[in-house]
């Protein structure tokens, strides 16, 4: 459209570019305007401003310098005040114990008694409660084996395991299996009758004829397969029906003289009885301090005296005073 000038919105007139000229007069009611560049003032244009440290340290001075080396300090402080304290390193002597209570004290072991081994022993340990009444009729624990022992050895014996009707599963852990690999790892075991060089033994099942059969038993069906002539707890071998009775009041307690060690007894019990189905006889103690014969009745206890009695001379223990120690194994 040309050069056409505009009015302004409004009707307002459009302000003439004279009236800011330096020296011209100023209309009323306009206000007041500084001149675009003042004269005389071209060499003193005003500097440009400072920003960032420069202008801290013109403002703040030497102080601008502390504030970091105050905040290092500070969260140091506090990093110090929430971490917990390690304790320092090195033997005594290196820091100074500055805890102020008393340290508890120990708990200390008590030593177990030694089974008086010189007096009567044939009484049946205090212990839990154990199967009483059983039905005479016996189960098959499952399981066989390698053969154990010498391949030469003179004697070579075949045995199960079986378990009397009426034994609470809890007298032998719950778990026949096992009761099944305890009697098999003590007759396994080098320091058993595997080790004297002349048996060899064979865990095998119920129907692949064995030699004899190891049976837990409950009391009333011990005493009366095995007798009650002495009035004691007791296990028995039964030569006529080829049976190892283990009495499970025994097997659950154990005897006096092992006391507390029940697993220990098992192993005797177990080589004991085993040792009559091989063909041997009791024994006596040999020497005072002496390990027990395993074939010693060491359920009734280790003191020739005592044990003669309770046989009433008619056993081949001499009433001679020889005291031996505790011993489960025929050649340990």
């Amino acid at each position: 459209m040309g050069n056409v000038n505009r009015a302004p919105e409004r009707g307002r007139a459009a302000p003439s570019a004279d009236r800011y000229r330096r020296g011209e007069r100023r209309t009323s009611a306009e206000p007041l305007a500084a001149a675009w560049e003042p004269e005389g003032t071209a060499q003193y244009r005003r500097p440009r401003r400072r920003g960032g440290v420069k202008k801290l340290v013109a403002n703040y001075g030497w102080r601008i310098y502390a504030i970091p080396v105050l905040l290092v300090l500070t969260a140091l402080v506090v990093l110090d005040t929430v971490q917990p304290k390690a304790p320092a390193a090195g033997g005594a002597g290196d820091s100074k114990d500055v805890t102020t209570t008393t340290p508890e004290a120990p708990a200390t072991e008590v030593q177990a008694q030694k089974p008086k081994l010189d007096v009567p022993t044939a009484e049946l340990p205090d212990g839990p409660a154990f199967s009483e009444d059983g039905v005479g009729t016996f189960k098959a624990v499952p399981g066989s084996g390698q053969r154990v022992g010498e391949a030469n050895a003179a004697k070579f014996r075949k045995y199960t395991i079986a378990i009397e009707d009426g034994v609470k599963p809890g007298d032998y852990n719950d778990d026949a299996a096992s009761f099944g690999r305890t009697v098999e790892g003590i007759l396994s075991d080098p320091r058993s009758w595997i080790g004297t060089k002349q048996v060899a033994l064979q865990r095998v099942e119920a129907n692949q004829n064995p030699d004899f059969t190891i049976i837990l038993a409950t009391t009333k069906t011990t005493h009366a397969i095995c007798g009650k002539e002495i009035p004691f707890e007791t296990s028995c071998w039964d030569f006529p029906t080829k049976r190892v009775i283990i009495n499970v009041a025994r097997w659950v307690r154990g005897a006096m003289v092992y006391k507390p060690d029940v697993p220990a007894y098992r192993v005797y019990v177990i080589n004991h009885e085993v040792g009559h189905a091989l063909g041997n006889n009791h024994a006596a103690c040999p020497e005072n301090g002496a390990p027990a014969p395993v074939m010693m009745q060491q359920t009734f206890g280790v003191a020739n005296n005592f044990v003669s009695q309770l046989n009433a001379g008619l056993d081949v223990v001499p009433a001679d005073g020889k005291i031996c120690t505790p011993n489960p194994f025929p050649a340990g």
